[in-house]
Protein backbone atom coordinates (compact mmCIF):
# COMPACT_ATOMS: atom_id res chain seq x y z
CA UNK A 1 0.00 0.00 0.00
CA UNK A 2 1.97 3.49 -1.42
CA UNK A 3 0.80 6.87 -0.35
CA UNK A 4 0.56 6.28 3.39
CA UNK A 5 0.37 9.77 5.26
CA UNK A 6 0.55 8.72 9.39
CA UNK A 7 0.86 5.44 11.23
CA UNK A 8 -0.87 5.57 14.47
CA UNK A 9 0.50 2.98 16.64
CA UNK A 10 -0.89 3.12 20.21
CA UNK A 11 -2.05 -0.17 22.52
CA UNK A 12 -5.41 2.01 23.90
CA UNK A 13 -7.69 1.58 20.85
CA UNK A 14 -9.89 4.55 21.51
CA UNK A 15 -7.02 6.95 21.08
CA UNK A 16 -6.15 5.49 17.70
CA UNK A 17 -10.09 5.15 16.86
CA UNK A 18 -9.95 9.11 17.42
CA UNK A 19 -6.98 9.76 15.80
CA UNK A 20 -7.76 7.87 12.73
CA UNK A 21 -11.01 9.69 12.64
CA UNK A 22 -10.16 13.08 12.85
CA UNK A 23 -6.88 12.29 10.02
CA UNK A 24 -9.04 10.22 7.73
CA UNK A 25 -12.34 12.73 8.20
CA UNK A 26 -9.78 15.50 6.75
CA UNK A 27 -7.82 13.02 3.74
CA UNK A 28 -4.99 11.48 4.99
CA UNK A 29 -4.25 8.13 4.84
CA UNK A 30 -3.85 6.08 7.84
CA UNK A 31 -2.60 2.68 9.23
CA UNK A 32 -2.67 1.47 12.98
CA UNK A 33 -0.80 -0.74 14.96
CA UNK A 34 -1.10 -1.82 18.49
CA UNK A 35 2.15 -2.93 19.69
CA UNK A 36 5.76 -1.07 19.29
CA UNK A 37 7.04 -4.06 16.32
CA UNK A 38 4.20 -3.77 14.26
CA UNK A 39 4.53 -0.21 13.94
CA UNK A 40 8.29 -0.85 13.31
CA UNK A 41 7.29 -3.40 10.44
CA UNK A 42 4.59 -0.66 8.78
CA UNK A 43 7.13 1.99 8.89
CA UNK A 44 9.54 0.00 7.10
CA UNK A 45 7.05 -0.96 4.48
CA UNK A 46 4.87 2.08 3.97
CA UNK A 47 7.51 4.62 4.80
CA UNK A 48 4.69 6.94 6.50
CA UNK A 49 5.37 11.28 6.81
CA UNK A 50 4.12 10.97 10.46
CA UNK A 51 4.32 8.94 12.86
CA UNK A 52 2.27 8.60 16.17
CA UNK A 53 3.93 6.30 18.57
CA UNK A 54 2.67 5.68 22.09
CA UNK A 55 5.58 5.69 24.69
CA UNK A 56 4.73 2.24 26.34
CA UNK A 57 3.36 -0.43 24.11
CA UNK A 58 3.69 -4.09 23.90
CA UNK A 59 6.94 -5.60 22.54
CA UNK A 60 8.72 -2.29 21.67
CA UNK A 61 8.40 0.85 23.60
CA UNK A 62 8.11 3.82 21.57
CA UNK A 63 11.51 5.28 22.15
CA UNK A 64 12.66 1.95 20.84
CA UNK A 65 11.03 2.40 17.48
CA UNK A 66 11.84 6.00 17.21
CA UNK A 67 15.45 5.47 17.86
CA UNK A 68 15.16 2.36 15.46
CA UNK A 69 14.33 4.42 12.34
CA UNK A 70 16.20 7.44 13.38
CA UNK A 71 19.22 5.60 12.80
CA UNK A 72 17.78 4.04 9.30
CA UNK A 73 19.34 6.31 6.30
CA UNK A 74 16.06 5.91 4.38
CA UNK A 75 13.37 6.17 7.29
CA UNK A 76 15.23 9.46 9.61
CA UNK A 77 13.22 11.97 7.71
CA UNK A 78 9.76 10.74 8.94
CA UNK A 79 8.34 12.89 11.47
CA UNK A 80 8.09 11.08 14.70
CA UNK A 81 5.91 12.37 18.00
CA UNK A 82 5.42 10.21 20.99
CA UNK A 83 2.25 10.07 22.70
CA UNK A 84 2.18 9.84 26.56
CA UNK A 85 0.61 9.95 29.40
CA UNK A 86 3.84 10.28 31.18
CA UNK A 87 4.34 14.24 31.41
CA UNK A 88 7.44 14.40 33.31
CA UNK A 89 10.27 16.15 31.76
CA UNK A 90 12.70 13.15 32.18
CA UNK A 91 10.12 11.46 29.71
CA UNK A 92 10.05 14.14 27.38
CA UNK A 93 13.83 14.47 27.55
CA UNK A 94 14.57 10.40 26.75
CA UNK A 95 12.23 10.94 23.51
CA UNK A 96 13.72 13.60 22.39
CA UNK A 97 16.89 11.97 22.83
CA UNK A 98 15.60 8.63 21.08
CA UNK A 99 15.14 11.17 17.81
CA UNK A 100 11.37 11.94 18.36
CA UNK A 101 10.62 15.30 16.79
CA UNK A 102 7.53 16.38 19.03
CA UNK A 103 6.34 14.71 22.31
CA UNK A 104 2.90 15.06 23.05
CA UNK A 105 1.30 14.40 26.54
CA UNK A 106 -2.23 12.87 26.86
CA UNK A 107 -5.11 13.61 27.21
CA UNK A 108 -4.85 16.31 24.14
CA UNK A 109 -7.05 17.48 21.65
CA UNK A 110 -7.40 15.91 18.15
CA UNK A 111 -7.91 18.68 16.31
CA UNK A 112 -4.50 20.58 17.76
CA UNK A 113 -2.73 17.44 16.58
CA UNK A 114 -4.57 17.56 13.37
CA UNK A 115 -3.12 21.05 12.75
CA UNK A 116 0.23 19.78 13.91
CA UNK A 117 0.03 17.70 11.23
CA UNK A 118 -0.61 20.43 8.74
CA UNK A 119 1.74 22.08 9.72
CA UNK A 120 4.33 19.69 9.02
CA UNK A 121 2.92 18.13 5.78
CA UNK A 122 2.46 21.54 4.43
CA UNK A 123 -0.60 21.07 3.76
Amino acid sequence: MAGIDIIIADDEPHIVRALSFVFERDGYAVETASDGAAALRLIMDLKPRVVFLDLIMPKMTGDEVCKTVKQDKDLQDIHIAILTCKGQELDRELSIASGADSFITKPFSPKEVLQMVKDILGS
